[in-house]
């Protein structure tokens, strides 16, 4: 590391442009989180940060900046039964099996930010099987019955990869009878 770099700075640029739509202070459940890239940059931006991924040798330098939960989701049951998140950060990770529980992990007013790899991402690099590439619009249809404010699903160069990426709220109840939402794009 470079004097002056902090592991937030490895965040996504996608998570980075629309962390804004989450409320000042929410809960954020980073899924899959590794070594906790984004851990860093919602804690550095005052948001109480659960951190769950299978492993514990990974995440041990998270305690005390974010909960954090050891839990194989692929084999377990779910480590977090009946906890709702202001947003819930997925970033290069998919199991299709969990992706309702992900969405229903979402309180009212909370933000699902997702981004991963994506069919033709074989072309280009790993991962290759179709069984963590996601097929076209499959996150849109996830996303069912969130407000869907930015999906995107192409190409990007640098590294080279294909993916998908959606940025999604959970209305409260009723806000459709309210002012709208001012959503800085």
């Amino acid at each position: 590391m470079h004097p002056g770099f902090s592991p937030a700075d490895a965040a996504s640029p996608w998570v980075r442009r629309w962390t804004p739509l989450l409320r000042p202070g929410a809960s954020v459940l980073d899924v899959a989180c590794g070594g906790g890239r984004h851990v860093h940059w919602f804690a550095q931006h005052g948001h109480e940060v659960v951190a769950v991924d299978r492993d514990a040798e990974a995440v041990a330098p998270l305690r005390g900046l974010a909960r954090v939960v050891v839990a194989d989701l692929e084999n377990g049951p779910w480590p977090l039964p009946g906890e709702r998140f202001g947003a819930v950060v997925v970033t290069n990770y998919l199991w299709r099996p969990l992706l309702p529980r992900l969405v229903d992990s979402l309180e009212d007013g909370g933000v699902l930010l997702y981004e991963t790899f994506a069919v033709g991402n074989e072309t280009v690099g790993r991962p290759r099987s179709p069984e963590f590439l996601l097929r076209p619009g499959e996150l849109l249809a996830t996303a069912q019955g969130l407000r869907v404010v930015a999906y995107e699903d192409g190409f990007l160069d640098h590294p080279p990869r294909f993916v998908q990426r959606i940025a999604a709220v959970r209305e409260a109840p009723g806000s459709a009878d309210a002012a709208p939402a001012r959503r800085s794009l």
